[in-house]
């Protein structure tokens, strides 16, 4: 899986169970109504996180947001809110969760369905808001970070 390219993502959970994570296997799954999907590890915190709020906020990165996506994939940072105190955010507008400023695009999510997969959970959410800006994405592929395409201009 490593030859194949995929964007990342920051999925965050708001309230009482604030977490984040830097995420690449996430997808679209339904334009109407929009829908996409992320896989999570059942053993990692953010499963919990998603399980108990019910909604979960996607930043999908930018060219220049790969010290972000390390930091959100490394386990010494702080837990709860306090793991937000080092990068700039604002909550969803409908779920609260953290979402990242500067990112390519952001989703605001609730939870509709959960599947089973592996060791790990499909988490199928509805979007219940969005928005996007133009710039370079931020990839993984071959196991590292690279600047990628741009993304399609803002409507």
């Amino acid at each position: 899986m490593s030859n194949f390219a995929t964007g990342i993502t920051v999925l965050t959970a708001g309230g009482d169970h604030c977490h984040g994570m830097t995420a690449n296997a996430f997808s679209s799954v339904s334009l109407e109504p929009p829908m996409v999907l992320c896989c999570i590890a059942r053993t990692a915190q953010m499963h919990e996180a998603i399980l108990r709020t019910r909604h979960f906020g996607v930043s999908v990165l930018s060219a220049d947001q790969e010290d972000v996506a390390r930091y959100f994939a490394s386990r010494g940072r702080a837990m709860g809110l306090a793991q937000f105190d080092e990068v700039d955010w604002f909550p969803g507008p409908r779920s609260g969760a953290p979402l990242l400023v500067g990112s390519l695009a952001w989703l605001d999510c609730e939870l509709a369905e959960v599947y089973h997969g592996g060791d790990h959970s499909i988490f199928v959410g509805t979007v219940l808001d969005a928005a996007r800006r133009s710039g370079e994405a931020l990839l993984f592929f071959g196991g590292g970070f690279h600047q990628g395409m741009p993304s399609p201009r803002s409507a």
